[in-house]
């Protein structure tokens, strides 16, 4: 009877972890979405909502911390549920980032000049979107326990990366014929490197969770270089 109390504890426990990340998966989804809105409209009351949120994301990340660590201590699981355990503390810190580079997103909307007229600005929501969405997939598959589902998320990374070379391209060339728009090209340089980085951070996530389910790594990723 003892066994299984524990056995029962345990499974509440790990229940809650992935209830924490699951919350903080959901937040930091949300933002992603709501800073580009926020960037495209040029509504910087949701662009505060973004930063005030990542507050509550850092304090779900310390949450995780705390709890996990106190499972590790008290329970000291091995296998697979090590492995879980510790999948949820490096998905909490990875969410985490994801959340800053919302956050860091919505910081620029104030910075954005004549963005009804200007061009580039259209490209960003459709990368936007696709690392959205490889986030949400991730959370999924982890959620799940589906390696197949995470390993199928690194296949995404390459079209990310190809959207930002391609805005990256568009921009210079907008500065070039357009000397003025330089200030706010810049901005949007920098919201499109960060797009790229949730896009790397859910791959991460990935492979976390490819390896707290199977035991086993995926092989190394190759990515190119970044215009720089």
């Amino acid at each position: 009877m003892v066994a299984q109390h524990t056995v029962k504890a345990f499974d509440d426990e790990l229940a809650r972890l992935h209830g924490l990340i699951a919350e903080m998966g959901g937040l930091a989804e949300l933002s992603v979405h709501e800073a580009m809105d926020a960037l495209v409209s040029g509504n910087l009351e949701l662009a505060q909502q973004v930063i005030e949120r990542d507050k509550r994301i850092d304090a779900l990340e310390a949450e995780v911390d705390r709890f996990a660590i106190t499972v590790l201590a008290l329970r000291s699981p091995v296998a697979d549920d090590l492995r879980d355990v510790i999948a949820t503390l490096k998905i909490a810190g990875i969410i985490e980032r994801i959340g800053d580079y919302a956050k860091n997103i919505a910081k620029r909307v104030g910075q954005i000049s004549g963005r009804r007229k200007f061009e580039p600005l259209t490209l960003l929501p459709a990368m936007n979107d696709l690392a959205a969405e490889m986030v949400h997939d991730v959370l999924t598959a982890f959620a799940a326990r589906d390696a197949e589902a995470a390993a199928e998320i690194l296949t995404r990374d390459s079209r990310v990366d190809a959207f930002y070379d391609s805005i990256f391209r568009n921009l210079v060339s907008y500065m070039v014929e357009n000397p003025a728009t330089i200030s706010t090209a810049a901005q949007l340089l920098f919201v499109a490197r960060n797009i790229e980085r949730i896009g790397d951070h859910a791959t991460n996530i990935a492979e976390v969770v490819h390896y707290s389910v199977t035991g086993k790594t995926l092989p190394e990723r190759e990515k190119g270089p970044l215009p720089v």
